[in-house]
């Protein structure tokens, strides 16, 4: 990947969809729509049939078979989408039989929306059965259709069908290429931000602008690692690297990704001690991240030297540290951020070379490398207590639509149901008030400028039907490429869609017209969020405690399997998933507080933030246990290892007292703060020149890191530290 570091902007452009997984599906959906629309309307020009609503209703079922299907399996996929036809033939029949009276109509919608998100917990087709139907009643209210023409609607949904699966199970198919793509992407994102480094360590005056792109990109790049790790469980890595095992990739991937943090990290601190004042420092670090950002581990073409002088530039700054070590103690303040970087890009280094040989020779070089299940680590989900958020959401969505229907019939009595449409779309995927919140939010604001967009290029093109229907499909590709960048701007594109739909279903469009769907919108959004708020509701807070609480739960066992290392044979790299997963947990937690974060002033969550701020720092701490601990051995006088069991017990009791005072069990306990065992172990540890016998001091850094925070917190909690 050495010349995509070249240009920022094209390697930004490049790594920007991760695995291209945004464009494959946002492609398909399009495709499976025009397919669908144009394969109607071919048979109903050859039928001499002047209908044009069976081919809406053919691209909307091409088009929602493959978004909504969600199922875990490929196999249950391939049954959802086959059902979805079934599904959206009873919501036209029924749709049409019943639109005569809006009562039952209404009655109807609201029925199905029940159902969606009650039946939703034996699985997510039943929930996406559920929104077809939804919708495919809603069309057909609205064209009020006649018995004899079912056969045509019938069998546009059958093409609509058929389309869907041809693209997403057999042209397109999801396949082990999709990981080839993602780790391109990462390795792209990789490369941009050693870059940015390379800069500024050989530039003297390193500016803002730079330290700050310098962030973004750290952030961005631990995003496709997360990324890439879904991949390496979803797919064969074998298909596409015959030879390399999950479990090597997954922990390149990580040793990577903690490289470029721990080079970003030391660099900060490096140059606020002004270590890097010294020349041939800063020329060996610059060096160092050179030779790895040229390194293409995976590449086909690989050469030997690639990783030659990468070895070379770590044996350089091994050199290097080792004459700061014998010189004067003017260095010895900031010596450990050499020698941290110095471990992590050698084991980099090692992973690569390992790699390679997996690669070259077929099979694993490293037994090691191969997943294991972690003893004593495995969690028993309890049973859940009380309402099921799926059961909370039904009921949520009974009330909403009810009030919908009646609602709508006040605002837009020849349009009703486009109220109860907005209030189903806000309270999918919202688990909590503020949630709820923020996703009526953004989809009143969508709508609100895509209509305004929407109404002029409506007006701009109408009358030249070739062009609105390439905007309109361009529109849709634009509006599901976006869908989970930014809730808002898909919401922009799906409203500019309708606009272009009207003008071509009613000939023309109205600004009054348009201004009803905005009203509409805002008022189903409104009607989500009261029902959110009043009927069983999850608070914000609680949701993020209970976030807080998940991360908890994945934190003590990675702790626990991290200190059993030092007195028993654990396998050390094998906790990179479990990184993995933490790292997407403490995502979840940022989510789930977004609300509470983004509120005015006063009105924002401190505390909140307080503790989302800790946690980020305890996860960083946590990685790095791993990002260089590789060593297996350690000897130690005996007398020691009871402070390691202790310590253990004690990590476990502050992890569990600390879970208990977030989410409200208790609002007292006791916490420790490790002193008397790190003073032990300290004094009593073998020095680091006994190499032999490993270097506790250097393993346990983090580990008084993690446990300093969770007592800092729990005592800010209401907590006793002894």
């Amino acid at each position: 990947m050495k010349h995509l570091h070249i240009r920022h902007w094209i390697g930004r452009l490049l790594a920007s969809d991760p695995g291209r997984k945004r464009f494959q599906q946002a492609g398909k959906a399009t495709i499976s729509l025009m397919s669908s629309v144009f394969a109607m309307l071919l048979i109903l020009h050859i039928a001499g049939n002047e209908l044009f609503t069976p081919a809406i209703v053919a691209g909307m079922v091409g088009l929602l078979s493959i978004m909504v299907v969600t199922d875990d399996t490929k196999k249950q996929k391939r049954v959802t989408t086959l059902l979805l036809g079934v599904s959206s033939i009873f919501g036209i029949t029924l749709g049409s039989l019943l639109a005569g009276n809006p009562y039952f109509v209404g009655a109807l919608m609201v029925v199905v929306i029940f159902s969606a998100f009650y039946f939703s917990k034996f699985g997510s087709r039943y929930f996406s059965l559920g929104m077809i139907g939804f919708m495919n009643v809603y069309i057909a209210s609205f064209l009020q259709l006649s018995t004899s023409q079912f056969p045509w609607f019938y069998l546009g949904i059958f093409i609509g069908v058929v389309f869907a699966y041809l693209y997403n199970f057999i042209i397109f198919k999801d396949s082990a290429h999709i990981l080839r793509r993602s780790m391109r992407s990462y390795h792209i994102q990789a490369n941009l931000t050693l870059t940015i480094l390379i800069h500024l360590i050989r530039d003297p005056i390193n500016s803002q602008h730079r330290k700050n792109s310098l962030k973004k990109n750290v952030r961005k790049l631990n995003e496709y690692a997360r990324n890439v790790s879904v991949d390496l469980s979803e797919q064969d890595v074998q298909e596409i690297w015959p030879g390399l095992d999950a479990s090597q990739l997954r922990l390149y991937v990580f040793d990577t990704a903690m490289l470029v943090e721990t080079l970003t990290d030391s660099f900060e601190q490096l140059k606020m001690a002004d270590a890097l004042e010294t020349e041939e420092l800063r020329r060996i670090l610059a060096w160092v991240v050179k030779s790895l950002r040229d390194a293409e581990v995976l590449a086909q073409s690989y050469k030997k030297q690639n990783l030659e002088e990468a070895e070379q530039a770590v044996q350089g700054l091994r050199l290097v540290l080792t004459d700061l070590q014998d010189d004067n103690n003017q260095s010895r303040s900031w010596l450990f951020l050499v020698r941290r970087i110095e471990s992590i890009a050698n084991h980099v280094i090692k992973s690569a070379v390992i790699i390679q040989q997996s690669l070259l020779e077929g099979k694993n070089a490293d037994i090691e490398f191969q997943e294991v299940e972690k003893e004593g680590t495995a969690i028993s989900e309890d049973e859940e207590v009380g309402v099921k958020p799926t059961t909370k959401k039904a009921y949520q969505a009974l009330a909403a639509g009810t009030v919908s229907i009646f609602v709508g019939y006040v605002i837009s009595p020849i349009q009703p149901y486009w109220v109860i449409l907005t209030a189903f779309i806000v309270l999918l995927g919202t688990e909590s008030v503020g949630r709820t919140y923020i996703k009526g939010f953004q989809r009143s604001l969508g709508t609100i400028f895509g209509a305004i967009i929407g109404f002029f290029l409506a007006r701009i093109v109408s009358g030249h039907s070739e062009i609105e229907i390439i905007l309109l499909f361009a529109v849709v590709f634009l509006a599901f490429y976006f869908f989970t960048v930014s809730y808002t701007i898909m919401s922009l594109f799906i409203t500019i869609l309708i606009a272009f739909m009207y003008d071509i279903l009613l000939g023309g469009i109205s600004y009054h017209l348009l201004v009803a769907r905005v009203v509409d919108t805002i008022a189903g959004a409104a009607i989500a969020l009261v029902a959110s708020m009043v009927i069983l509701p999850t608070k914000t807070k609680d949701k993020v405690s209970d976030s807080f609480a998940d991360y908890l739960t994945e934190l003590n066992p990675f702790i626990q399997d991290y200190l059993r290392r030092f007195r028993e044979n654990v396998n050390v790299k094998s906790l990179s998933e479990s990184a993995f997963d933490m790292d997407q947990k403490l995502y979840a937690i940022k989510g789930s507080a977004q609300s509470l974060l983004q509120r005015p002033g006063v009105l924002s969550d401190s505390g909140v933030a307080r503790l989302i701020t800790v946690f980020t720092a305890i996860n960083y701490y946590a990685k790095h246990l791993i990002a260089s601990s590789y060593q297996k051995n350690f000897d130690y006088p005996q007398e020691l290892e009871v402070d390691f069991k202790q310590i253990e017990e004690t990590m476990e009791q502050n992890i569990q007292v600390l879970s208990e005072l977030i989410t409200g069990t208790e609002h007292q306990g006791i916490v420790h703060n490790l002193s008397k065992q790190r003073e032990r172990i300290e004094r009593l540890a073998p020095t680091r020149q006994e190499e032999s016998q490993g270097d506790l001091i250097h393993h346990l850094y983090y580990v008084w890191k993690v446990n300093k925070s969770i007592v800092m917190l729990a005592v800010e909690l209401g907590a006793e530290e002894k």
